[in-house]
């Protein structure tokens, strides 16, 4: 009786995501990626915990000031810009999505389901599908492919590593990760025509502002005789010689 009273209460709590590390490939690859921490050292343990947490992300907006700063040079940086503005503003909204999702499949984090993970950041009490970190750094690296694909590819690869981190450091499952990658990833493409409709005319009008304008395009210095390289003045054959007039006179 107490064996069907069990059962019973394990089919009305609802389906559970993972349970099974044996049976289940998502919580075999979180153990094996959180698993490298038992062969590498303390200090890089906590390195990589810092930057899962933090650094990637400050990296990402760096990358995205460093973009900005580069694409200004260009003769017509206005579609460019355009595309860095709507990068953070994606990331933005790609969070905001994700907070009814997380609501609606309410999945623990994983250090709470499964023992012998070995956790690098403490305090994290919220659910954990999908990995906000994972959705903020691969938006951010579509945003910044939209504007420059040289930058865009470099911000992919920080927010690939950015999920490598989170699994790591044994706060999310891989489809958690994977989840936040499609969504912002998502996010960023499907609204990125109506975005760009809309930021590359304002885009525009700052550039042509005489105030605000070097948000936009990078003030040239004014030219001036120190900076503009003049040609030489051509001097004639007879002052380069002057006794030429003397000689012809005693001819």
């Amino acid at each position: 009786m107490a064996g069907v009273e069990s059962a019973f209460a394990r089919a009305s709590a609802g389906p559970e995501i993972a349970v099974d590390g044996a049976s289940n490939p998502d919580v075999d690859l979180l153990y094996d990626i959180n698993g490298l921490t038992r062969s590498t050292p303390e200090w890089l343990d906590r390195a990589i915990g810092f930057v899962g947490e933090y650094g990637l992300l400050v990296a990402l907006v760096v990358l995205v000031l460093w973009c900005w700063t580069s694409v200004r040079r260009r003769p017509e940086p206005e579609t460019a810009v355009a595309g860095l503005v709507w990068a953070p503003l994606a990331a933005g909204i790609a969070v905001l999505v994700n907070i009814p999702i997380r609501g609606f499949v309410e999945r623990p984090r994983p250090f709470l389901d499964h023992k012998g993970l070995e956790l690098l950041v403490h305090g994290k009490t919220d659910y954990s599908f999908v990995s906000d970190h994972a959705t903020l750094a691969m938006a951010l690296g579509v945003g910044l492919f939209v504007a420059n694909r040289k930058f865009g590819l470099i911000g992919i690869g920080l927010a690939l590593l950015e999920g490598f981190c989170r699994i790591f450091m044994g706060v999310h499952y891989p489809t958690d990760v994977v989840g936040g990658f499609a969504l912002g990833t998502a996010t960023t493409l499907l609204l990125a025509p109506l975005a760009m409709a809309l930021l590359t005319p304002l885009v525009t009008a700052i550039a042509r502002s005489p105030r605000a304008g070097f948000l936009v395009r990078a003030r040239r210095a004014p030219l001036t005789p120190d900076t503009v390289d003049l040609p030489e003045p051509r001097v004639a054959d007879d002052a380069a010689d002057p006794d030429a007039g003397r000689n012809d006179l005693a001819a």
